[in-house]
C-alpha cells in the first residue's frame, strides 16, 4: 500500500480546540520526534494559523527534519472539506471560517499538504500501520469526550458525496433519548460517550446518595464533580453503581455496532480513545451481546480490537494521510 523509500518520513499535525501536535512520521509508521504547543481558537484565523505554523517551525529545526521537504498531513476539527483542504465552520476552533488551512501550509513550506478530520485520519493509520493492519475494510471509533468515527474501504477513507459521510457518533439508536449536542436524540454519542457515562453517574448518584456513596467519593462527595474516568475506577473496585453504569454503556455500545456491522459488515472494527480504553476488559462481553442486534450471522467472524495508536492518533493519522492519499 505504502509505494515509497523505507527511510521517507512525513510530518503529522493534529490541531484541537486547545493545543497543535506534530510530529515526524516514518513509513512503518513510527514516530521519531514530538512536540506540542497551545491552539489560540478565539482570536483571528490568523492567530490560529500563527500556533500551527510556531509548532511546525520549531519541529523544523530537528535534524530529522533537515533530509528532505516532508508532506505534511493535518487533523483538523470539522465541519471541514478534505478535497479543497478548507476548514468550514467547527465549534471548536471558532477562529476559522472557509479558511483554506492547506494552501496556507502549501504557500508557507513549499510542500503538499493534506487535510482530513481526526477520525478520518486515525482509521487510515491504523489500517495502514495499526490494529487493521492486512484488512481492506476497516471501522474505527474513538469513544472519548464524544464519538468520532471513520470507514476505510479498499484502503481509503470512505468521505461521501461532499466528504461528510462517517459521522457514526450521530447515528440514534433510540429516538425517545437524551438530546445530543448534534440536535438530534439519542444518538450514540450523547449515550456512550465519556461525558455521557459522567451524566448519568451524576444522575445515578443524586437520586439514591446511599448506594452511590462509594462513588460520589471519588468526587469528595459532590456528585457533579463525578467524571468518567471515576465510574471506571469504582467499577474495577466493584461499586454496583458504576457497575451497572458500564453494563448499559456495553448495552448501547452493542446496539450501535450491530447496525454497523449490517450496514457496512467491515472486516475488522477498532476502538480507541479514553472510554474504549477503560472498557477494554469489557469486550468479550461487548461481542456477546452484539450477536443479539445482528441480522448477519457472521458477526463473530469480525474482531473487535483496541486500537494501536493512543493520544498520538491524529499525528500518525495526519502522515497516514500523505503516505496514503499524497
Amino acid at each position: 500500500m505504502i509505494e515509497r523509500d523505507a527511510a521517507a518520513c512525513t510530518i503529522g499535525v493534529d490541531i484541537g480546540g486547545t493545543k497543535v501536535a506534530a510530529g515526524i512520521v516514518d513509513a512503518d509508521g513510527t514516530m521519531s520526534r514530538y512536540l506540542r504547543g497551545p491552539m489560540n481558537p478565539r482570536g483571528s484565523a490568523e492567530d490560529g494559523f500563527a500556533a500551527v505554523t510556531g509548532v511546525l517551525d520549531e519541529l523544523l529545526t530537528v535534524p530529522e527534519a533537515g533530509r528532505a521537504k516532508m508532506a505534511i498531513g493535518v487533523c483538523a476539527p470539522g465541519p471541514l472539506d478534505p478535497r479543497s483542504g478548507v476548514v468550514l465552520n467547527p465549534p471548536n476552533v471558532p477562529c476559522w471560517r472557509g479558511f483554506p488551512l492547506t494552501a496556507e501550509i502549501e504557500r508557507r513550506y513549499g510542500v503538499k499538504a493534506k487535510l482530513d478530520n481526526d477520525a478520518n485520519a486515525a482509521a487510515l493509520a491504523e489500517s495502514v500501520w495499526g490494529a487493521g493492519r492486512g484488512f481492506r475494510n476497516v471501522f474505527y471509533a474513538c469513544i472519548g469526550t464524544g464519538i468520532g468515527t471513520g470507514i476505510v474501504l479498499d484502503g481509503k477513507i470512505f468521505h461521501g458525496r461532499t466528504g461528510s459521510a462517517a459521522e457514526g457518533g450521530h447515528v440514534t439508536i433510540d429516538f425517545r433519548g437524551p438530546a445530543c449536542n448534534c440536535g438530534k436524540k439519542g444518538c450514540i454519542e450523547a449515550l456512550a460517550s465519556g461525558t455521557a457515562i459522567a451524566r448519568r453517574a451524576r444522575a445515578a448518584v443524586s437520586q439514591d446518595p446511599e448506594k452511590g456513596a462509594p462513588l460520589a467519593a471519588m468526587a469528595e462527595g459532590d456528585a457533579a464533580r463525578i467524571r468518567c474516568e471515576m465510574v471506571g475506577r469504582a467499577a474495577a473496585a466493584r461499586d454496583p453503581v458504576a457497575q451497572q453504569i458500564l453494563d448499559e454503556t456495553i448495552g448501547y455500545l452493542a446496539v450501535w455496532l450491530g447496525n454497523i456491522v449490517d450496514l457496512l459488515e467491515p472486516e475488522v472494527m477498532i476502538l480507541g480513545g479514553g472510554v474504549s480504553e477503560m472498557l477494554r476488559p469489557h469486550f468479550a462481553n461487548l461481542e456477546v451481546r452484539l450477536k443479539d442486534w445482528c441480522v448477519n450471522s457472521r458477526c463473530d467472524q469480525i474482531p473487535l480490537v483496541p486500537a494501536h495508536y493512543g493520544e498520538n492518533s491524529g499525528i500518525a493519522g495526519g502522515a497516514a494521510l500523505c503516505f496514503v492519499q499524497g
